[in-house]
């Protein structure tokens, strides 16, 4: 991965500019939302939209970014949400690429759009065997070179499919449940609805 996805990167993005909503990302709704609820990684949360909705949904939740501005505009919309929610979150300043979550530490590990520099596939091992026996790992990253996104900056590294998810994960440890190319739609600037394309990779690790 490029250097610009640095942490001085997704800083600048988020300094100074918060979204005004905490929405979750469909797939994940669509995925977690009968599982439940345990101790979860957000793993790249940026604003907290996924974490706060699981915390919602009663998960105990470690959130992991690069960008102290991110988990400051997240914290503020945890705030906001109560501290019964608030209370459920634990924000931590980490950048993928180095940190090592706890092993077999989580019921539920999930990651969306994460452009973290180094290899992807050491990323994703190390999130797999953050996943308990029983887990879920869930994975959504872009697989569309033509969908527009401001922060992948046409970088073809961030760009993945589900055999790129689910290739590095042993048969002989994961069902995968779900591999799948799925289409949502953003409002993008005045008001025009675009088509994005997400990779999708729900796996349960093996008791």
């Amino acid at each position: 991965m490029a250097d610009e996805f640095d942490r001085e990167f997704w800083e600048d993005r988020y300094r100074g500019h918060s979204t005004t909503h905490r929405h979750p990302n469909p797939q994940l709704v669509a995925e977690v939302a009968d599982l439940r609820p345990g101790r979860a990684l957000d793993a790249g949360c940026g604003e907290g939209g996924d974490a706060l909705w699981l915390a919602e949904h009663g998960w105990q939740v470690t959130a992991v970014d690069i960008a102290e501005a991110a988990l400051d505009h997240a914290r503020a919309h945890a705030e906001s949400a109560g501290a019964d929610i608030a209370n459920r979150i634990d924000w931590v300043r980490a950048d993928l690429a180095e940190w090592t979550p706890p092993h077999a530490g989580f019921d539920l590990v999930t990651s969306h759009y994460v452009h973290a520099p180094g290899p992807r596939d050491e990323l994703l091992r190390r999130l797999a065997d953050a996943v308990a026996p029983g887990g879920t790992l869930l994975v959504v990253g872009h697989d569309h070179p033509a969908d527009p996104h401001p922060a992948d900056r046409s970088a073809p590294e961030s760009r993945v499919t589900t055999d790129d998810l689910a290739a590095g994960l042993d048969p002989d440890r994961w069902d995968v449940v779900v591999a799948a190319s799925r289409t949502r739609t953003v409002t993008g600037h005045g008001e025009q609805e675009i088509a994005l394309h997400d990779a999708v990779v729900r796996a349960v690790r093996r008791s």
